[in-house]
């Protein structure tokens, strides 16, 4: 066990913070940690006022706010389970989730509220509006107003000379409880709700603490879902317990909106995924480096460094001019993007986890790390690669440790399939381990495609090429009838202002298949491009689901 406790880690940086600024809504209102202290405060009585008891379960669905943060802060400091759910599940995944959860209570925002079905959820004692934490419905019918009068009441008679730094003590609780379960999919089929329990928690905070380039007072810009475990951890709790400002961007925001954010607030660290920083390179950096001149000055080596040391400054300024570093994680970087990174010496890192492990699996500073590596196992782990062939040269990664989940929610089938008895857990990614401990990660195992003479075909490796080629927002590789078939989503802003039809647009991607058939083996070859209408579905770490499409060829 973690000797760091988190409901010590939470409460401890709130009364050393308290005067200091704790979060804001981009575009809407601050709250001071002091404040937030008297959130959790208040949740505790309507917990109380709930009969919630330690480790029952309690929903929580919407954007991220500051509001959001309250309830999971509150729900963890009380004892009791939170079960975040992405606002982007349609109502019966939510409606599923809630009632496979067992959660007893929901704070819900008004919109979704609007839309699901309370009679579909019938062990649901109380439904909350994670807006302003109204009573929106409850088993007793009980008068909305009155209920919040006798939480105010009840606050006031509690801390009659009010709330401070010194009487604000929250119970120290054991990192053996369960704090989190959270769900990597919303489809009965698929249901997984990963048992996190205060101690993995605590391991990706204090190893973020010891390791991570944050200060009690820096800003950091929270724009990933903190409904999942990396953008929860790594945007929300680590540099909450440190004592840092969170900006939220509380709509699901786009490049252009994350850019003008990083501009404004001039965040100390900026976590990212592939998805955001390839965006990024094919708009503001891919039609530089390809503009003839510009080639022909990157030949010269004297121009060469000058050109390489204005596209970094430019690249620093788009994320604000005054980080350490960009973390990316949560999905494969693209190779010729990761290349381009190190040539101009940008401070970048790759980190690699799963939600299994709270997430954090392995990450190295930027100045530390090894390209093509996905970083270095952290302290409270171990690792192994499980070959099934001593002459294979990459493996299944495994891991033990602090990190690592309980198990999945009233699901021991799937418990059983992915941890081992003595505590080893199967992550379904293959990888090597160098000796001093560094991860190169090749691909998923379940995506993995064996060829026709029995070679390993990793659709990461195909589609990173594809991805960067012109007019081509995202592609998946897919097997059908023995042979490998490409979909593709355009991008259709760029074809748009060349004014290219789909049929014109099918023979660049048929020109785009000859030409990497070329310079790929004969087994990796893509036979045929389909062009796809819409973006593909994906996680919440923007990996493709890939399950969805593989009848599509």
């Amino acid at each position: 066990m973690i000797k760091e406790k988190l409901s010590d880690l939470i409460s401890t940086s709130i009364r050393r913070n308290w005067e200091k600024k704790a979060m804001t809504n981009y575009g809407g209102g601050s709250i001071s940690y002091a404040d937030m202290a008297k959130s959790i405060v208040e949740l505790h009585i309507t917990f109380q006022f709930c009969n919630i008891k330690k480790g029952d379960k309690i929903a929580l669905i919407g954007k991220n706010s500051t509001n959001w943060t309250a309830v999971y802060l509150a729900s963890i400091t009380y004892g009791a389970v939170i079960v975040p759910i992405l606002p982007d599940f349609k109502p019966n995944d939510i409606h599923h989730i809630v009632n496979h959860s067992d959660s007893k209570i929901v704070f819900l925002a008004d919109n979704i509220f609007a839309n699901i079905e309370l009679a579909k959820m019938p062990e649901v004692k109380y439904f909350f509006s994670l807006n302003n934490y109204a009573l929106l419905s409850s088993i007793k019918e009980q008068d909305a107003k009155r209920f919040q009068e006798d939480i105010r009441l009840a606050f006031e008679k509690s801390y009659s000379n009010g709330l401070s730094s010194e009487n604000f003590k929250p119970e120290s609780l054991g990192n053996d409880l369960l704090a989190v379960i959270s769900y990597t999919s919303g489809t009965t089929g698929f249901t997984k709700g990963v048992m996190l329990n205060h101690n993995s928690l605590a391991a990706n905070i204090v190893y973020a603490h010891n390791n991570m380039p944050l200060q009690a007072g820096d800003s950091i810009v929270s724009f990933l879902p903190l409904a999942h475990a990396y953008g929860c951890a790594f945007e929300f709790l680590f540099p909450f317990t440190l004592g840092c400002h969170i900006i939220f961007l509380t709509k699901t925001p786009s490049p252009q909106i994350i850019l003008k954010a990083f501009k404004e607030v001039r965040p100390r660290l900026v976590l990212s995924v592939p998805l955001i920083m390839e965006k990024i390179y094919k708009k503001q950096i891919l039609p530089v480096i390809q503009k003839p001149s510009i080639k022909l000055l990157l030949q010269i080596p004297l121009l060469n460094n000058v050109i390489k040391n204005k596209i970094r400054q430019k690249l620093i300024d788009s994320f604000g001019g005054n980080f350490h570093e960009v973390v990316i994680g949560g999905a494969p970087l693209s190779a010729e993007v990761e290349d381009l990174l190190h040539g101009i010496k940008f401070p970048f890192s790759i980190g690699y986890g799963m939600t299994e492990c709270g997430p954090l699996i392995s990450y190295a500073s930027w100045d530390k790390t090894k390209i093509r590596s996905a970083g270095k196992i952290v302290d409270s782990l171990e690792v192994k690669i499980d070959l099934q062939n001593p002459l294979d040269e990459a493996g299944e990664i495994m891991v033990k440790g602090e990190n690592v989940m309980l198990g999945y929610y009233k699901n021991p089938e799937a418990t059983d399939a992915t941890l081992e008895n003595d505590g080893w857990m199967h992550t379904g990614d293959l990888g090597s381990v160098d000796k001093e401990g560094f991860i190169f990660i090749k691909g998923r195992n379940k995506s993995m495609i064996l060829g026709p003479s029995g070679q390993n075909i990793y659709p990461e490796e195909i589609e990173a090429r594809y991805n960067n080629m012109p007019y081509i927002q995202e592609s998946l590789v897919i097997e059908k009838n023995r042979k490998l078939v490409l979909l593709v989503y355009p991008d259709h802003e760029a074809a748009d202002k060349k004014g290219l039809s789909e049929t014109e647009l099918l023979k660049i991607f048929e020109h785009h298949r000859k030409y990497l058939n070329h310079d790929m083996p004969s087994y990796m070859a893509i036979s045929s491009v389909k062009i796809f209408g819409e973006e593909f579905e994906k996680t919440p770490k923007k990996s493709i689901k890939r399950f969805l499409y593989s009848n599509q060829g």
